[in-house]
C-alpha cells in the first residue's frame, strides 16, 4: 500500500470515528448503550487509538496527516463529562468520586484536552512541524495527564 493510498484509508477512518461521534451526541451527551462506564471505556480506547495514530504519523513525519485526528480528539473532548454522570461510580471504573466532588474542574480539564487538540490541529493543517512536535511533547503531561492524574485511578494491572 502506498504512503498517499494509507494517507487517504487513515483520514477516512478518523472522518468516520469523528462523524460517528458527532451523530451518537444527543442534548444530554452522547449515549451509545445506556452503560456510562462501557459507553466511556471504549470512547476512552479510541482517544488512545487516535493519540497513537498521532503519535506514528509525527515520527513518520506526516505532520499535516494528524489534523484529523487532532479533530476527532477535540470534538470528542467536548463529549467527555456527559459520559460521567452523577451515581456512575462502580467497580467497573478506574474514575475517582473527585468527578463529582470537583465537577467544575473535571468539566476545565475536559475542555483543556479539547483546547490542546485544537492547537495541535491547526499546527498540523499549518504544516509547522515544529509546533507539532513541541504540541505533541507536552500533549500527554499537559492535556491527557489534566485529567487522568486528579481523576483517574491508575490501571489495574
Amino acid at each position: 500500500m502506498t504512503q498517499s493510498r494509507k494517507l487517504r484509508m487513515g483520514l477516512l477512518g478518523s472522518c468516520l470515528i469523528a462523524v460517528t461521534l458527532a451523530a451518537c451526541a444527543t442534548t444530554q451527551g452522547m449515549k451509545i448503550s445506556g452503560d456510562p462506564v462501557a459507553d466511556r471505556q471504549r470512547v476512552m480506547k479510541m482517544v488512545g487509538a487516535n493519540w497513537g495514530d498521532i503519535q506514528a504519523k509525527v515520527k513518520a513525519g506526516n505532520v499535516d496527516a494528524i489534523a484529523v485526528n487532532a479533530e476527532t480528539l477535540a470534538v470528542t473532548a467536548t463529549q467527555i463529562p456527559p459520559l460521567f454522570p452523577e451515581g456512575s461510580l462502580t467497580e467497573k471504573s478506574n474514575a475517582k468520586p473527585e468527578i463529582w466532588q470537583k465537577r467544575a474542574e473535571f468539566d476545565a480539564a475536559a475542555k483543556n484536552l479539547e483546547g490542546w487538540a485544537a492547537r495541535l490541529r491547526d499546527a498540523s493543517r499549518a504544516k509547522d512541524a515544529a509546533a507539532v512536535d513541541g504540541i505533541v511533547k507536552e500533549f500527554g503531561a499537559k492535556a491527557c495527564g489534566a485529567c487522568h492524574t486528579p481523576f483517574r485511578k491508575p490501571p489495574r494491572t
